[in-house]
């Protein structure tokens, strides 16, 4: 999910998808031909029927595909973090998770196109600066000048706005994990509404949007969001997981006692439907149907996947004595999160060696934040932010880009990022705390929060003792 500027050259190597497509019957340098003129040709065009008899509206038309099945890609991801959230915690608060994980795919959208989408992309005239907005709402009338996105001509303003607004819910899901099965619902709810409307595209414009980190020297890089979407949750956990403090089991008489999830094959589906959506996720912020460029970024995710998945069961065997199976689970998240911040960039064995890299840290960190007594269910922390931080540095020590200006970049990127988001997320979580409460009784905690805060139970057929 680059800068949309950065893709008008992506069009001359696009004609190979339209053959596989069967989207048109011309030759290669045919269509080699008219993605040249696309981005010119597009934007001049009033009337829909004549755009579509021009020659780059195959090119226009395959872009658009590949962009909105991605989006749906990125959509299906929220079923995953749903699933793997509610698999790897206890079942008494299953129906409190799959609530909050409802909501906050409904509350990303609605207030990215209130106001999310204008912060992250407010326009040139905000080029290199900390802040900007275009005002409220989404608006554009049906001629092709305002469809089409002005930089690249290469798929609609909708679709434009669709994939874009898919990600912004991705960062309140992550924090969802780390505070799962004691924070209030409304609370939480407030939070993410504040969280995903400001905090989220306020980062995101600083690269994406062509703000100050994109127009350094030596400008800071992050592909599809290593640091951008999964470290700005990650430091959101973070804050949270501090303020609201440990489950009242897990850290009895100075010593932890895991408190087990309720369904492994819950997390592993959740895993798997997590990858399968990362094809969009990463395939997709490539921001067009570019045969070469789509297959790469979709071979260096999957290996990053592969080998984060192998490291951690390897590592956390090794470690932990047993082969656990959901440091497996969190293995392969960690090797998305890593190669995320380059996936375009990477060969085939920089890829794996990140990943496995990524699968190693994801089980140390684990047990890290373990030992400091700081609770987090899902990991969510260790995945999201401790390997996204290393995801966004592995760009200065692997990526075409490679070499210490790029890496002092990165740590720019990632420390800048870091310091807004969580002082950010920590005076937000301490403002609902002394406000309205941000924490369950430990009554309604240990009852569980699915009979507290919803009266109702996700398995009621298996839980007698709350039966009249």
């Amino acid at each position: 999910m680059k800068l949309r500027s950065q893709h008008t050259s992506g069009g001359l190597k696009m004609a190979g998808i339209f053959v596989l497509l069967a989207l048109v019957s011309t030759a290669f340098g045919q269509e080699a031909a008219a993605a040249a003129t696309a981005a010119a040709e597009a934007p001049k065009y009033k009337d829909l029927a004549a755009f579509a008899e021009s020659p780059g509206y195959s090119i226009f038309t395959a872009n658009n595909i590949w962009m909105m099945l991605s989006a749906g890609l990125v959509f299906i991801m929220h079923l995953g973090f749903a699933t793997v959230e509610s698999g790897l915690t206890q079942s008494k608060n299953t129906v409190n998770i799959l609530f909050k994980n409802t909501l906050i795919p409904c509350i990303g959208l609605l207030t990215y196109a209130l106001v999310g989408f204008n912060l992250m992309y407010p326009g040139a005239d905000y080029a290199g600066k900390w802040f900007g907005f275009a005002g409220f709402g989404v608006s554009v009338t049906d001629d092709v000048a305002a469809l089409t996105d002005v930089y690249n001509a290469g798929y609609t303003y909708w679709t434009d706005f669709l994939f874009q607004a898919m990600f912004a819910a991705t960062a309140a899901t992550i924090v969802s994990g780390a505070v799962a099965e004691r924070v209030k619902l409304g609370s939480f709810l407030i939070f993410s509404v504040i969280f995903v409307s400001i905090a989220y595209p306020i980062t995101g414009m600083w690269k994406w949007g062509n703000g100050w980190l994109n127009t350094m020297a030596t400008p800071f890089y992050d592909f599809a969001g290593s640091t951008l979407v999964h470290s700005v949750g990650g430091w959101g956990a973070l804050a949270g997981a501090m303020i609201i403090g440990p489950r009242l089991a897990k850290y009895r008489g100075g010593s932890i006692h895991p408190i087990l999830g309720h369904s492994m094959p819950l997390a592993t589906i959740g895993v798997f439907l997590l990858w399968l959506g990362w094809f969009g996720f990463n395939g997709g912020s490539v921001l067009s149907a570019n045969p070469a460029l789509v297959s790469l970024v979709l071979v260096t995710t999957s290996l990053a996947a592969a080998a984060g998945g192998v490291a951690a069961a390897m590592t956390s065997w090794a470690v932990l004595k047993k082969p656990d199976l959901s440091m497996a689970l969190n293995g392969i998240l960690a090797g998305l999160v890593g190669i995320t911040a380059g996936a375009d960039q990477m060969s085939a064995m920089s890829a794996v060696l990140i990943g496995a890299i990524a699968g190693v840290i994801v089980v140390f960190s684990v047990v890290f934040f373990d030992k400091i007594k700081i609770d987090d269910p899902v990991g969510a922390i260790s995945v999201h932010l401790v390997c996204g931080i290393w995801g966004t540095l592995a760009v200065g020590l692997f990526g075409n880009l490679k070499g210490g200006a790029q890496i002092v970049s990165q740590l720019k990127g990632i420390a800048s990022v870091g310091i807004f988001t969580f002082i950010f997320a920590y005076v937000l979580f301490t403002l609902i705390k002394m406000t309205i409460g941000l924490r369950v009784s430990a009554e309604e905690e240990t009852e569980g929060l699915d009979i507290g805060e919803h009266g109702n139970e996700a398995y009621p057929d298996f839980t007698p003792s709350h039966k009249s």
